[in-house]
């Protein structure tokens, strides 16, 4: 049924995002401009320069600068104590041993990769599409469409794996079969094809397993 899966990876293969938010909930504290799970939950699944514009909107007299290394510490603190595999990646990625795989992400290549490595992941992906190598992130569709030129695919013959609205966008606008797995973010999944409640069944949904 496809000829190559792609997969997000933060909330989708690791667990960062409930890092990432127990972070930035403690940086805005830190800073003196306390947010809600609410505010947080707009800054999930989105670029880095995007989240920057969303917090300056709505904390205008936040030093960004500053608040960055705060949260960012925090971030990579807790990432090195706890990070872990999302439930189901193992046995999804052993049942897609058949066809090509590539990831496709939000984050800086080197967090990217830092990531992969930290999991054991480094050597899992054909491809490895990040932030810096687009020039619209997502929900643009061009980071999900850059992935299917570079493995030689058809984008209607790639199944997708993704837990945010904005990624799953991407990859709907892309005209690829999109399954999603809600993280910290609940969803109706106006984006997927397949919402599911974790990634094997996902995949058993859209007929990969």
């Amino acid at each position: 049924m496809y000829d190559a899966i792609l997969f997000d990876l933060d909330g989708t293969l690791v667990d960062t995002e409930t890092l990432a938010v127990a972070a930035g909930l403690a940086a805005f504290a830190a800073a003196g401009h306390p947010v809600d799970m609410e505010f947080m939950h707009r800054l999930v699944g989105i670029d880095g320069p995007t989240s920057a514009r969303i917090i300056a909107a709505h904390r205008p007299d936040l030093d960004l600068a500053h608040f960055d290394t705060i949260w960012r510490a925090d971030f990579n603190a807790r990432m090195h104590e706890s990070l872990a595999l999302k439930p189901g990646v193992t046995e999804l990625l052993t049942h897609a041993t058949h066809l090509p795989r590539a990831l496709v992400t939000s984050s800086r290549r080197v967090e990217a990769h830092a990531k992969l490595g930290k999991v054991g992941l480094h050597t899992t992906f054909a491809q490895v599409i990040t932030v810096d190598d687009v020039s619209h992130a997502k929900p643009h569709p061009e980071p999900y469409l850059l992935a299917a030129s570079l493995l030689g695919v058809s984008p209607a013959r790639c199944l997708v794996f993704e837990d945010s609205e904005a990624g799953s966008e991407a990859a709907h606008r892309a005209g690829m079969v999109v399954v999603q797995v809600p993280d910290v973010v609940p969803s109706q999944g106006r984006w997927a094809h397949h919402l599911a409640e974790d990634l094997l069944a996902g995949a058993r949904a859209a007929g990969l397993i």
